[in-house]
This record gives C-alpha cells, structure tokens and sequence, in this order.
C-alpha cells in the first residue's frame, strides 16, 4: 500500500480542487493508513474519482488489496453555522 500512496500522493495533491491530501500511517500497524482529503467542492472531487492516475493506481490496484475500507464524506463546519441553518 506504502508503494502505491507514494505514487497517489504527488498526483492528487497537485490537482487543482485538492485543498489538502494528509494520509495517516499507525505506528502499531504499518499496514494501516488513514487518509484525509478535502476538496474545492463535490466536482473537485468527482474529478479526482475520475481522473486517470486514481483510476489506475487507485480503483485498479491498491483499493482491490485493501482488507478493509471505510469512508466517510463530511462536510466543514464552523462556529455559529449551526445558528444560520436554523433560521432557514
């Protein structure tokens, strides 16, 4: 997994709706990586799921290899939003 994050890595960072790419490795673990994407917005996203090297190096080989996987899409938060939305 180490070998093809190094290659991801580089190449999401540098897309243009990447805001921020930060993968996490356990120190008890070194098979265990979490990974923490933010993007511009929902189509910087789509088009890195897209994009040629996440659909090779990705989708077509670590994701495959993986035991497990979760995801979990969030959304920013910030003080006093939680006020606005309930004045909608």
């Amino acid at each position: 997994m180490a070998a093809a994050l190094a290659q991801i890595v580089p190449i999401a960072r540098a897309e243009p709706g990447m805001v921020a790419y930060q993968v996490h490795r356990d120190p008890r673990d070194p098979q265990v990586f979490t990974i923490y994407e933010r993007y511009r917005d929902a189509a910087a996203y789509e088009a890195h799921l897209e994009s040629e090297p996440m659909q090779r190096l990705g989708f077509g080989d670590a994701i495959p290899r993986l035991e497990d996987r979760a995801r979990e899409l969030l959304e920013p938060w910030e003080p006093g939003q939680d006020a606005a939305m309930a004045a909608i």
